[in-house]
């Protein structure tokens, strides 16, 4: 199962946020009031953004957060890759230097085969697909009947 870590989600919450509201500067403490997500946490992910040129920061009494660019081009591989690393499947498709079998392996192509697919995939979601609201899917009426069948 893929699976990203807690810290992945909890950017895109903060960043869903600061999304709706573009242009104001957050602190690092509001965010984390309105979030949920405890200071330190916050503080560690907002770094990371700022180190991957997803956030600016701004010190001062007046600083705080702000995104780097509009909600539309900031990709969710983006995020994805500021805290979690390069989005790979497997060890091969960052390096066949990591791999111990690598030498007898001749599916590591087919990898990064899979791995740019899901690249793909999650380049093409940007920040303000997250904050969009999402689409109810219609009711389904299944008639009591048919669940004694």
């Amino acid at each position: 199962m893929l699976r990203l870590s807690k810290l992945t989600d909890y950017a895109t919450v903060i960043l869903s946020f600061m999304a709706r509201d573009k242009a104001q500067v957050h602190a690092a403490m509001e965010i984390a009031a309105v979030t949920g997500i405890a200071l330190p946490t916050v503080s560690k992910i907002l770094k990371l953004l700022v180190n991957a040129k997803v956030l600016i920061s701004t010190r001062g009494a007046k600083g705080g957060y702000v995104l780097a660019r509009m909600p539309e081009e900031i990709s969710i591989a983006t995020v994805i890759s500021a805290l979690e690393g390069p989005i790979a499947l497997t060890e091969c498709s960052i390096s066949h230097q990591g791999c111990e079998q690598a030498s007898g392996c001749d599916i590591g192509g087919n990898w990064s085969l899979i791995n740019q697919t899901i690249h793909n995939a999650l380049e093409s979601v940007t920040l303000a697909d997250l904050i969009r609201p999402a689409a109810i899917p219609e009711e389904v009426f299944v008639p009591v009947a048919s669940l004694y069948r």
